[in-house]
C-alpha cells in the first residue's frame, strides 16, 4: 500500500510501512557495521531515508549516541553556521470549534474567548517591534464564524503596515487550521512567509481519539493539507511537526520523515521547517494516559531528525526550559522563539489577567528576548532576525538546492550579522551591545569569501550611519 507519491494520506503515511521500518530498525541498531554505514552517509550531508533513520532511533550505545549528537551539530553548522533565527508567536484568537483533548483552547473548555481587534493587534505588533522582533508566527484557533480567513488576511495587512521608528515586521508565518487551496492562495497573496501546520500525531487511531469533534477530526483533510497548499494553492515554503507525547515517539519520527519524503516527491520541495513541540500541561487537560517523552529520548529524536533532513530549519519552542533549550541547540536546532506569549493579547499588556481566560499551554522558558540573546551570544551562537530569503525570492525550489549544498551559508551568515547589528543599534542594553559587537567582529573575520566580507563590512558601516534593512 505504501506509495510515496500518492496524494492519499493513508498511503504516503502508511501504518504497515512504519511498523515494518521500526521492526527492521530495532534489528539494524544491534549491528555495529550497519549503524556505522548509516552514520557515514549522514556525515556526507546526504540525509537519510526513514528506514535508515529508524535504526538510529534504537541506538542505545552511549558512545554512538554522543557521536550522533556531535554529527548533528556539525551538519547544522555546515549548512547554517552558528546562527539561530529568532521569532515570536502571536495569538490572534482563541475561539475554536475543535475538541482536541490535549489543548487548552478546546471547544468544551469553559474559558472566556476573545480575538484581537485591529487596534489591539497594532498594540501587540508595536510591543513586539519594541522587543526587536522582525518575524512573527500567527496562531489562531479554528472557528470560521469568529475567526474567518478574511480576518486572518486583514491581520496580516495590519501587521505589515504597523511600524515603529526602525521597527517593522518583515515576515509573517501562519499556523492556522488546514484549509482550502483557494484560502492558501489568498494567504500567499497577502504576504505569507511559511505556512505551518502540525500533524500532532501521525498514528491515525490516536489522531482520531485525540480529536473528538470539529473539522480537525478529519485525519485525511488535515494530513493532506500541504499537498493542497503546494500543488494547488501556490505555497512554496511549508513547515510540519508532531506534538511529541500523544503517541510513541519512534512512530512520530517515522511519520515526520515519510511526510518530508512525500512532499519532496510530489512537490519537489521538502519542508522548510520541522517543529518540535512537546506536550505540556494546559488548563482542563488530564495527561495521565499520554505517552510523554523524557528529556533523553527527546534529545535522541531531535538528533536523528537533523541527520535525516539536514536541509530543514528545526524549531525549538519555549515549551522547554532555558537549560534544556541550551542543550538542544547544541545538536542541530536552527530557530527558536523568545519572550513568547501563548495567550491572546499578552505582549502589549504583560501580566494582565482576564478572568476566565487561559493560555493554550504553560511556558517553561519565560526569559525576556534580550536575556535569551545574551545567553546565545555567551554560548557562541549568532542571533539572527533575517528574513532575506523570503523577500529575495529564495524560497521553495530556489531555496532547497542552496540549503542542501550548504551554499545558503554564504547568505545566512552575513544576513545574520546585519540583522543582529540592527538589534544592537536599536534595542540592546550596554551589556548586550558589548557582547554582540565582539561577536560581530569575530564572525566577520571568519567569512571565507573576500567579496562577501568586504560587502558585509560596508553594510555594517551603513547601518551605523542610520540605514536599515540591508541584505544579501
Amino acid at each position: 500500500m505504501y506509495d510515496i507519491r500518492s496524494l492519499d494520506a493513508n498511503e504516503f503515511i502508511d501504518h504497515a510501512e512504519i511498523m515494518s521500518s521500526l521492526e527492521e530498525g530495532k534489528k539494524a541498531a544491534l549491528n555495529r557495521a550497519v549503524v556505522e554505514s548509516i552514520l557515514e552517509k549522514a556525515a556526507s550531508y546526504q540525509g537519510l531515508t526513514h528506514r535508515e533513520a529508524a535504526a538510529l532511533l534504537y541506538v542505545e550505545d552511549k558512545e554512538i549516541l554522543e557521536r550522533m549528537y556531535a554529527l548533528a551539530r556539525k551538519i547544522k553548522e555546515h549548512i547554517y553556521g552558528r546562527r539561530i533565527v529568532m521569532f515570536a508567536p502571536l495569538y490572534l484568537s482563541d475561539y475554536c470549534v475543535n475538541n482536541c483533548r490535549y489543548c487548552g483552547f478546546h471547544a468544551s473548555n469553559r474559558t472566556v474567548r476573545r480575538r484581537l481587534s485591529q487596534e489591539e493587534l497594532r498594540e501587540e505588533v508595536l510591543a513586539l517591534e519594541k522587543l526587536g522582533h522582525k518575524r512573527l508566527l500567527l496562531e489562531a484557533g479554528e472557528d470560521d464564524k469568529n475567526c474567518p480567513i478574511d480576518y486572518i488576511l486583514e491581520c496580516m495587512r495590519t501587521i505589515y503596515d504597523t511600524k515603529l521608528h526602525n521597527g517593522s515586521i518583515r515576515r509573517v508565518n501562519v499556523d492556522i487550521a488546514a484549509t482550502t487551496a483557494e484560502n492558501y492562495r489568498k494567504l500567499k497573496e497577502a504576504g505569507l512567509g511559511t505556512y505551518i501546520l502540525f500533524q500532532e500525531t501521525y498514528h491515525k487511531p490516536t489522531y482520531e481519539f485525540m480529536h473528538k469533534g470539529g473539522p480537525k477530526a478529519d485525519y485525511e483533510w488535515h494530513t493532506e493539507a500541504m499537498d493542497r497548499g503546494m500543488l494547488h494553492g501556490g505555497l512554496d515554503d511549508v513547515g510540519i511537526g508532531a506534538l511529541f507525547g500523544l503517541y510513541d515517539w519512534h512512530y512520530e519520527v517515522m511519520g515526520l520523515l515519510m511526510h518530508a519524503e512525500h512532499l519532496e516527491a510530489v512537490a519537489g520541495v521538502g519542508p522548510h521547517t520541522i517543529s518540535f513541540p512537546r506536550l505540556l500541561p494546559a488548563e482542563g487537560v488530564d495527561y495521565s494516559a499520554y505517552k510523554l517523552v523524557n528529556d533523553s529520548d527527546f534529545k535522541h529524536l531531535i538528533a536523528v531528525t537533523r541527520l535525516a533532513v539536514p536541509y530543514t530549519g528545526m524549531i525549538l519552542t519555549t515549551r522547554e526550559s532555558a537549560e534544556f533549550r541550551r542543550e538542544l541547540l547544541d545538536i542541530g536546532m536552527s530557530q527558536m522563539s523568545a519572550g513568547s506569549c501563548v495567550g491572546v493579547g499578552g505582549y502589549a499588556h504583560p501580566g494582565r489577567e482576564v478572568p476566565g481566560e487561559a493560555p493554550q499551554f504553560r511556558l517553561a522558558d519565560e526569559r525576556k528576548p534580550e536575556d535569551v540573546l545574551k545567553g546565545l551570544v555567551r554560548d557562541g551562537y549568532l542571533p539572527s532576525f533575517c528574513t532575506a530569503c523570503y523577500r529575495s525570492g529564495r524560497t521553495g525550489d530556489r531555496f532547497m538546492p542552496l540549503a542542501k549544498s550548504g551554499e545558503i551559508s554564504n547568505c545566512c551568515q552575513p544576513n545574520a550579522l546585519l540583522t543582529f547589528k540592527e538589534y544592537l543599534l536599536d534595542y540592546a542594553d550596554g551589556e548586550l551591545k558589548a557582547l554582540g559587537e565582539r561577536m560581530i567582529e569575530t564572525e566577520v573575520g571568519q567569512i571565507a569569501r573576500e567579496s562577501i566580507r568586504v560587502r558585509t563590512l560596508d553594510y555594517l558601516k551603513r547601518l551605523e550611519a542610520g540605514e536599515r534593512d540591508l541584505r544579501f
